[in-house]
């Protein structure tokens, strides 16, 4: 099996600067293939893209994480027979364009959740656009451009040469408070270092050993209190009530069945309020690090590492959520790590 294809999930409000920021990458990137999606019958901003050396694929007639969202996988799974046919230039990475209306959730399940892509791709990152003038009112109306921002890996801040310093610091704050992980950079005419929204997920192009930390940047999100199980009190409410972003920390090794139970339990029941979790976990019985990242109802195969990334050996999860109580998810976790530590649960492997 060969390597698996880089893509990044571009998204961000209708507006907000997604193909300009498309056009200049392509120029420094390309051989990479562009999946692009188009909301109504006639799809026209494709034909704003500049020439590239990699393939292009238009969805249109409806929005990638609804009417068309079926067409995704047999896209890509289109795109990479051809590419290993020879048929088409052999493309280093994908970026899918999503409709400035699109919720970036369902995509992510469609990558992650379909064996067959999973084996051949590998989410690289979720990369948001949010034009600075239009911030506020925008994450106010739409709750749309609410959840683009709470689940990138990076955060582009657009337009900000008509917005003036004032509402460019405003828009920071509130993507800030919103997605506090993520990286922001501020972008004039789409031009910024590729390699700083690239490789920004879980992937590393050379040494295959993902940095857990940088990926998962706990420290960013504010604790959740954790009780006896370790941790601190909770943080002040985020400035958008229905979205949270916390973190959980447990010191001592958890069982896997305990795990793997809570996030099924969260997963089967809460699905659609879980926009996404990313841990790297300390598994009793388990060598190294275990890996574990999910999007509403699926949960990734687990992932082990060879090392730790740093002196913590502390399991660390972090939650990006919708209209769910921290209270809740720290409970569940909580609930069931104890009673598989005491033996009340019985033991699945660890996939």
């Amino acid at each position: 099996m060969n390597d698996p294809i880089p893509v990044t999930l571009l998204t961000g409000f209708l507006g907000s600067g997604k193909t300009t920021l498309l056009n200049y990458l392509l120029r420094q990137l390309p051989l990479t293939a562009v999946v692009m999606n188009e909301f109504g019958e006639i799809g026209l901003d494709h034909q704003l893209l500049e020439e590239t050396r990699g393939p292009l694929a238009l969805l249109s007639g409806g929005c990638v994480c609804c009417q068309v969202q079926g067409a995704l996988a047999p896209t890509l799974k289109n795109l990479y027979m051809a590419r290993q046919a020879g048929d088409i230039p052999k493309y280093e990475r994908i970026v899918i364009e999503t409709t400035g209306i699109a919720d970036p959730a369902p995509i992510l399940d469609t990558l992650l959740n379909d064996r067959w892509l999973a084996k051949r791709h590998q989410l690289d990152g979720v990369v948001a656009t949010v034009d600075a003038v239009l911030a506020e009112q925008q994450l106010d109306s739409y709750f749309e451009a609410v959840r683009q921002v709470a689940v990138a890996d990076r955060l582009l801040l657009t337009k900000s040469d008509l917005a003036g310093p004032e509402l460019t610091e405003a828009a920071k704050t509130r993507v800030t408070a919103l997605n506090p992980a993520a990286p922001i950079h501020v972008v004039l005419n789409g031009e910024i270092d590729p390699n700083r929204v690239i490789h920004v997920g879980l992937y590393d192009p050379d040494g295959k050993h993902p940095d857990v930390r940088r990926w998962l940047n706990a420290e960013r999100y504010k604790p959740a209190r954790v009780g006896a199980l370790g941790g601190k009190n909770a943080a002040p409410e985020l400035h958008d009530a229905r979205i949270r972003a916390f973190s959980l920390s447990f010191d001592a090794p958890l069982d896997w069945t305990g795990v793997q139970s809570a996030l099924e339990m969260l997963t089967a029941f809460r699905a659609q309020n879980l926009l996404r979790m990313k841990a790297i976990v300390n598994i009793r019985g388990e060598p190294g690090p275990v890996v574990l990242h999910a999007v509403q109802h699926v949960v990734y195969p687990p992932e082990r590492l060879a090392a730790w990334p740093d002196a913590d050996h502390g399991s660390r999860f972090v939650f990006i959520v919708s209209d769910l109580d921290e209270a809740f998810v720290h409970k569940l976790l909580n609930d069931f790590t104890q009673a598989a530590g005491q033996g009340l649960l019985s033991p699945p492997s660890v996939a």
